[in-house]
């Protein structure tokens, strides 16, 4: 970290009392370092990151990060607040920030930052040195590593150390433990609770070795080291990567931040396991004494229908890239050619270099190829979420036969749940120990494909195809008020939770509608983008037209919400509803129903699955579809203007009326 982080990027009294106004003054260091290009630009993808999941960590600190084409060189900005800035941590405020920029692309340098960072951070020496230092050359060359933070600490506490490390000299061979830590999103975590369990195992005499599957992948524990080990813990928030490894030692299974937040207690529950002599399947998801740590996140075990959406959710993560492109090659394809296009002749065996049919059939043709994938790709991914690698080959095999027995979207549903299952269950069977190193190649994949492909041709693949049809025949069939029903239910799902389990879910649905386009589908398809165009295009306008109602933090966010929400990014209206979610959320729930209902009853379609106004012009009744979100964006505006004034005038009528006792008080008095 030698060149990220210089003396003019320390603020070591920072006014910012938000998070985007703390953003913005170390954003204004680094253009002044000629670190940044554009200051609002930078700032946009800082605040399209935080909207995606909190950077606040617990111990008062706050880490917003973000790749960016406006940086040009990685770079580390430092602010210490004295009152605190809420960055969403459980524990409070954030009195540490630090702003990390990283240029578009460099993903290598980005998740360096951020785990050299997030390591430090653990380290209560580091933290105590940064909030007593004074000079910000110091403070600078401290984060740089050029400092021991050691010199900062207090004489009684280096003498603490020294002790314990000479006490665990002294002792006889340590309890050994290896663990596994990760984090669905960035990188922080992961780095923390391996830096706080293996902190907390040199405090307690305790041998710790720590895998991190991060964003950046992860290098397997030695074979040996598992084998040495006495017991292991997971502290993670998706699933353990090559879970078998760990076979036959006592397990405690919790979420990340467990292990960043309460690392003892993890290592004295595996001491116990381990002097109990219980060993727990590594196949099983569920840990009786670490599900449990409060924080809400992903890692939660203890609740099947977690797990199954995450699993869901992997698939269909996935699959949007090959609808995205499938679906806009087919798109232009139909803008260039009509619709006829999709019964040209093979490319392969008539191409005209210049005739406008042959180029739109050549796109049709490929995007049809990327369709193609789809429905495999789907439940393949369900099933490597379930158990791996191991079940890719069955779960892409079971996708597969769904498209053969008409399954569709279904069918792929079923057929990766049943592949993860399947290899899930072959994995706790115990093998020899010559045979474990075929397993994973051989035969998991080919035992699982029998069985898998067993049940898809002949047991479900035929009542799935069924409900299939049924369902497709259903949203065919949907006209008038029924359209405008699923139009309304739509909009709510998209704009309750903006990005949240609501939102995934109508957008999953739309885009499984996609895997076999049919009109009533590709209803759906439109009806799902333009509401979750509504919130960010609404807090956008209505920071336009009533200024005095925002903070100016929240005027500058609305400006980027305008492209946010032209963009269908619907998180772009996160920090509004964050701020005030009692008036935000269910003003734009009802302008994403008004737009929903409007799009169905109008009849717009769309096959591309993304894109926002940049696709308006591949989509069915372009200008009705404009119709329903203008509409939709001015009823949540309307409501969110007429929510926040009633409550801006409410103090102020009191403040009135409180002044005109007080006046009347002193005549009487007076009197």
């Amino acid at each position: 970290m030698s060149e990220l982080i210089t003396a003019e990027l320390v603020d070591l009294d920072l006014s910012a009392t938000t998070k985007d106004a703390a953003a913005r003054s170390l954003a204004e260091r680094m253009v002044a370092a000629h670190r940044v290009t554009d200051l609002d630009g930078f700032l946009a993808d800082v605040a399209a990151r935080e909207a995606q999941m909190p950077t606040g960590l617990d111990g008062g600190i706050g880490i917003p990060h973000c790749r960016s084409e406006h940086v040009n060189a990685p770079t580390l900005a430092f602010g210490r607040s004295a009152a605190g800035i809420d960055f969403g941590a459980a524990d409070g405020p954030a009195d540490l920030i630090f702003l990390i920029a990283a240029p578009a692309g460099a993903d290598d340098d980005h998740l360096t930052i951020l785990s050299g960072l997030a390591r430090q951070l653990m380290d209560p020496e580091f933290t105590a040195a940064l909030r007593a230092g004074t000079d910000p050359a110091a403070v600078a060359a401290l984060i740089r590593g050029e400092e021991p933070a050691e010199e900062y600490a207090p004489e009684e506490e280096r003498a603490e150390d020294t002790e314990s490390e000479t006490a665990e000299a002294a002792g006889s061979a340590p309890f050994r433990i290896v663990a596994v830590t990760s984090c669905p999103t960035g990188i922080a975590h992961t780095y923390m609770a391996a830096e706080s369990l293996a902190a907390a195992g040199r405090a307690e005499g305790v041998e710790v070795t720590v895998e991190t599957q991060g964003s950046a992948g992860f290098k397997k524990l030695d074979a040996g080291v598992i084998a040495a080990a006495d017991a292991v813990i997971w502290a993670h928030d998706v699933e353990v990567r090559e879970k078998a490894r760990f076979r036959g030692k006592p397990l405690v299974d919790v979420g990340v931040k467990a292990g960043i937040n309460r690392p003892a207690e993890l290592i004295a529950e595996a001491r116990r396991k381990a002097e109990r002599g219980e060993v727990a399947a590594v196949s099983e998801a569920d840990d009786a004494t670490g599900s449990g740590d409060g924080d809400g996140s992903g890692a939660d075990h203890a609740h099947f229908g977690v797990r199954l959406r995450t699993y869901l959710m992997s698939g269909v993560s996935y699959m949007v890239p090959f609808v995205a492109a499938g679906g806009l090659l087919i798109a232009l394809s139909f803008a260039i050619g009509g619709y006829e296009i999709a019964s040209a002749k093979s490319v392969a065996d008539h191409f005209v270099w210049g005739e406008a049919d042959s180029w739109a059939a050549l796109l049709n043709q490929i995007g049809s190829a990327a369709f193609a994938f789809l429905v495999p790709v789907l439940a393949g991914y369900i099933a490597y979420g379930m158990a791996d690698r191991p079940a890719l080959v069955p779960g892409f095999v079971g996708g597969s036969i769904a498209l053969t027995v008409n399954a569709g979207f279904l069918g792929g549903l079923v057929a990766g749940l049943l592949a993860g299952a399947v290899v899930m269950a072959i994995q706790r069977v115990p093998v020899h120990a010559t045979l474990r190193g075929i397993m994973p190649v051989l035969v998991i994949p080919l035992i699982a494909s029998a069985v898998v492909g067993f049940l898809m041709f002949i047991v479900v693949g035929k009542p799935i195809a069924s409900l299939q049809n049924a369902l497709t025949d259903w949203l065919n069939g949907l006209s008038g008020s029924n359209a405008v029903i699923l139009g309304v239910v739509l909009g709510l799902m998209m704009c309750f939770d903006m990005g949240g389990p609501l939102n995934k879910v109508a957008y999953a649905f739309a885009v499984g509608g996609l895997a076999d386009p049919t009109d009533g589908s590709l209803k759906v398809m439109a009806a799902v983008m333009a509401a979750g165009m509504v919130p960010p295009l609404a807090m956008a306008l209505a920071t336009t037209v009533r200024k005095k109602l925002f903070t100016k933090t929240e005027r500058e966010n609305g400006r980027a919400a305008w492209v946010l929400g032209a963009s269908f990014i619907t998180e772009g209206a996160i920090p509004f509803a964050a701020a005030d979610p009692l008036r935000v959320i269910p003003s734009v729930m009802a302008g994403g129903a008004v737009t929903g209902a409007l799009s169905m009853a109008f009849g717009a379609t769309l096959r591309a699955p993304h894109g926002g106004v940049f696709v308006v012009p591949l989509i069915g009744e372009p200008f009705l579809y404009l119709l329903a979100i203008a509409a939709g964006t001015l009823v949540a505006t309307a409501l969110v203007v007429l929510l926040k004034g009633a409550r801006r005038a409410a103090p102020d009528a009191a403040g009135e009326a409180g002044a005109t006792g007080s006046d009347d008080s002193r005549v009487t008095v007076a009197a």
